[in-house]
Formats: C-alpha cells, structure tokens, sequence
C-alpha cells in the first residue's frame, strides 16, 4: 500500500514538472498570450530598419499590449519593411497615430508601440500607420560615437 502511494506522489511531481516545462516553452515562445477566439484587425507598418522586431512581437500603447505582431516582409517596390499588425478589436487607434519599434531594457526583446494620435477618425482594417520610427540597431550607435570621437582627436592634432 504504501509502495503505491509513493509511486501516486512521484506521478503528481513529474506531472507537475512537465506542466512547468510547457509554461515556461510558452512564456520564452512569446505564445503565452495568444488569444484563439480573440477577434482582431490588421494594420501596416512601413520602416527603414526593424532590427531584432520578430513575428508574435507585442504591439503595446502605454504599456499595455493591444495587439501582435503578425508578420514582416521586405518590399522590392520601396525598399521598407511592411509589417503586419493584428490589433485587438476592442482598441482603437486614431488615423494620426505613429508607431515605433522599441526595446524593453538594455538589451531586451524588441516590440512595437503606438502612439495616438488626435484624429476623430480610427483607423480601419487594412489601413496603414503613415508615420513610423525604425528600430534603434545599438551598434550603429557604438559606431556613430565611436567615429565622432575619432574625428574630434583628429580636429585636437592641428
């Protein structure tokens, strides 16, 4: 009796282990969040440089995510990104709004977030968020810095 209860309690921890193990494969997928019933609407963003932005990426407005990343092409046409968004449709955005790609930390993830803008009238499916700022890519900044400061030594010398 006792030889089957520990085999019972041993079965509820591996249980458990596994549980933990899905949950953390989720939360590090970004597919933690995905909403199957949820209904949405699409947008387009275009941007020069989209760094590290990957597909399921957060879409947030202050700080509150209100929408996915669905997918990201390259367009032959202009040379841009176009990035597809699947909004939530319980938040709507003025046609004005802009839309940025941000990092969360240092050196975290990068995400996608919308400022409103003052229009009366939303934004609709299919339609396009007009202005964008690209990612921010660290090393070109590094590069940027680093090349100023060699100017400057160079401009001292004379």
């Amino acid at each position: 009796m006792q030889r089957k209860s520990l085999d019972a309690w041993v079965g509820i921890f591996v249980l458990a282990g596994v549980a933990a193990l899905a949950f953390l494969a989720l939360k590090v997928g970004n597919m933690s969040s995905m909403s199957f019933g949820q209904k949405t609407y699409a947008l387009k963003a275009n941007f020069d440089n989209i760094g590290g932005l990957k597909s399921r990426a957060a879409v947030k407005s202050a700080g509150v995510v209100v929408g996915r990343v669905d997918s990201i092409r390259f367009d032959d046409q202009t040379f841009r990104a176009v990035v597809t968004l699947n909004m939530d449709e319980g938040y709507k955005f003025p046609k004005d709004s802009s839309a940025k790609i941000l990092t969360s930390g240092l050196l975290g993830e990068q995400y996608i977030g919308i400022e409103p803008g003052g229009d009366t009238a939303n934004l609709a499916s299919g339609d396009t968020i007009k202005m964008t700022q690209s990612a921010i890519v660290l090393e070109n900044l590094i590069g940027q810095f680093l090349y100023s400061k060699a100017a400057e030594g160079k401009d001292d010398s004379k």
